[in-house]
């Protein structure tokens, strides 16, 4: 028995739909109709889980389609996993229905917090890499998996300040986090090359020491060159272009130490037409054609 006819018998709303090793995009309203009726069939859509966590309305009606057709990944903005004040348990409870709802192949959410008792902030806020962080963050995810009935996946965050109270580096603070949650990790390449030039570290030597056989998802994304208060450069995590030349080259080396694993092109700001983000797509699927089978740790994710 195949897993789409083992799924579909025991009472799922959706065809099975695992994450296959190509590039996906994130869905938009403006998109759906074009992505229904392209000849070309993007490998994935992801939704940000906030935008449906409501009852119904035609948000609900759209992504039903979508879902029917494409395999989907959701990923989270609110659950401020490292909140000193920990988990709002009515957020999770709000993400728990919309993963029961679309049963989605991957769930993921960012390493970072963006909440203070009631108060709810519109960004994704750095935290020291310690050791009681760690254990708050560990402490977190177990609750969120436990809720979820799976494990999720945990991206890496791009940051503009650092912590004197920090005592370990980011890549040891994440793979200590999977290895004592059970979570798998998003490895995002552009928050890899916007937090080296922001903080004067080599991206190369931070994929090193990065625990790359956890990686189970790819982001891409397009970043904005700003300057600080002492006019150097700073870079924007701004997700409103096309991804840029050195962190496709970064790709190109990840993929050739992992093989091809599914990847998602974001693009929330100033959003193009759906040609544009196809377009880019199409370049995450031919590096992931050139580079995946000849990978050295093999790719984990074979078509099914």
């Amino acid at each position: 028995m195949t897993q789409s006819a083992s799924r579909s018998t025991s009472g799922s709303r959706f065809p099975s739909a695992p994450l296959p090793p190509r590039a996906g995009a994130g869905l938009k309203t403006a998109h759906i109709d074009q992505i229904l009726a392209d000849a070309y069939r993007i490998g994935f859509l992801e939704v940000h889980a906030e935008n449906y966590m409501g009852d119904g309305g035609p948000a609900h009606r759209a992504m039903a389609a979508i879902r029917s057709e494409f395999p989907v990944s959701v990923h989270g903005v609110g659950l401020s996993i490292g909140s000193e004040n920990g988990l709002d348990p009515a957020h999770l409870e709000r993400l728990a229905r919309v993963v029961e709802r679309y049963e989605p192949a991957m769930v993921s959410e960012h390493l970072a917090w963006s909440s203070h008792d009631a108060g709810y902030f519109n960004d994704l806020l750095p935290m020291p890499y310690n050791s009681a962080t760690l254990d708050r963050v560990v402490s977190h995810l177990g609750c969120i998996q436990d809720r979820l009935k799976r494990p999720i996946l945990l991206e890496n965050p791009s940051t503009y300040v650092a912590f004197e109270q920090t005592t370990m580096s980011e890549t040891d603070f994440i793979r200590e986090i999977a290895t004592r949650s059970g979570c798998g990790l998003l490895l995002d390449v552009n928050n890899v090359f916007v937090s080296a030039v922001n903080h004067g570290f080599k991206p190369l030597q931070y994929l090193r020491e990065f625990p790359l056989e956890l990686v189970e998802e790819i982001h891409l994304a397009g970043h904005a060159r700003d300057t600080d208060d002492e006019g150097d450069l700073l870079l924007i995590d701004a997700h409103d272009r096309p991804v840029a030349d050195a962190v496709w080259k970064l790709y190109e080396i990840v993929i050739s130490q992992t093989g091809a694993l599914p990847t998602l092109i974001e693009w929330d700001n100033d959003v193009p037409d759906w040609p544009v983000l196809r377009r880019e797509a199409q370049l995450a699927d031919a590096i992931l054609d050139r580079l995946g089978p000849a990978s050295l740790l093999g790719s984990r994710h074979a078509a099914e």
